[in-house]
């Protein structure tokens, strides 16, 4: 299945895909949260679709992030070599892992929101992985049993923040609208081969990335386990598996960062498209 939630900012309803067309599932669906996921809510909503008629919903309306705020976002950082290499840094012994705020996810076609005092505002495709079951200390043999599915997820960041100020990455991570999430939720039967998907990025039409998840250095089900064995991991939670190269940081001769007017376009294979117009943050309405 392929879950979506639309409506406007901050009031979302839950839906789906059926065949390309969008319906609305909130007569039976509370939303895309934490109970729905700890409660196999996606059993349930395979009932719904079989059982009942729903409403059509109009695809001009507004997507928002197909889960409701998880409890958390973690990513995971140079989880692929040709990034790690033009980021000038080692490749891990073991998977980095950062978080990022949940106050930052907004909708797959929001705006970016460039921060206050940004001078190197950055993208990055990648694979999320949605967490469908309460893990804590599994093996990796089972992990993917703890997924529900997958999505996309725009991972921006600001590398003046992240990198040049002191403390963690999560400073240059966190700013608001700085995880766009979907267009939907892909159940893993909806993915033929997660470890073989092209993902893709463009600024203003230019290809920028132009990856596979082929070249993960960890892989999904050694991501699950390895995180569980730090923390529980809740349904709903959000990973972010890392980003190929191509990355604004990555550029030759001289990086390039996004500016004001600028539209990024991305996508997975099996897993949509999404776009993002970046304004400044003195344009944004208070």
């Amino acid at each position: 299945m392929k879950l979506i939630r639309f409506g406007d900012a901050g009031k979302e309803k839950p839906g789906v895909i059926i065949n390309d067309v969008w319906f609305d599932v909130s007569e039976y669906i509370g939303d895309y949260n934490e109970k729905f996921f700890e409660n196999d809510g996606i059993a349930f909503l395979k009932t719904i679709i079989n059982g009942k008629q729903l409403k059509e919903v109009s695809r001009d309306t507004r997507l928002g992030p197909p889960v409701a705020r998880p409890s958390k976002i973690i990513c995971i950082g140079l989880n692929y070599s040709d990034h790690a290499t033009e980021s000038k840094m080692q490749l891990p012994p073991e998977p980095v892992i950062f978080f990022k705020a949940t106050t930052s996810i907004v909708g797959p076609n929001d705006n970016l929101i460039i921060p206050k005092n940004s001078k190197k505002t950055d993208w990055e495709v990648e694979l999320a992985v949605v967490i469908g079951k309460r893990a804590s200390y599994i093996e990796e043999a089972v992990a993917l049993n703890y997924v529900a599915g997958y999505l996309l997820h725009n991972d921006y960041s600001e590398r003046e923040f992240q990198l040049e100020r002191s403390g963690q990455w999560v400073k240059g991570k966190s700013c608001d609208s700085f995880a766009p999430l979907g267009p939907y939720l892909a159940t893993q039967d909806e993915v033929s081969d997660v470890n073989d998907l092209r993902l893709w990025l463009t600024v203003n039409g230019t290809m920028m990335q132009d990856g596979n998840t082929k070249n993960l250095v960890f892989k999904i089900p050694q991501l699950v386990s390895y995180i569980s064995q730090f923390m529980t991991l809740l349904p709903g939670d959000i990973i972010s598996t890392g980003t190929p190269a191509g990355v604004g940081l990555g550029q030759k001769p001289e990086p390039v960062y996004i500016k004001p007017g600028d539209v990024i376009e991305l996508g997975i294979h099996g897993l949509g498209s999404s776009r993002q117009e970046a304004v400044a943050y003195s344009n944004v309405p208070i």
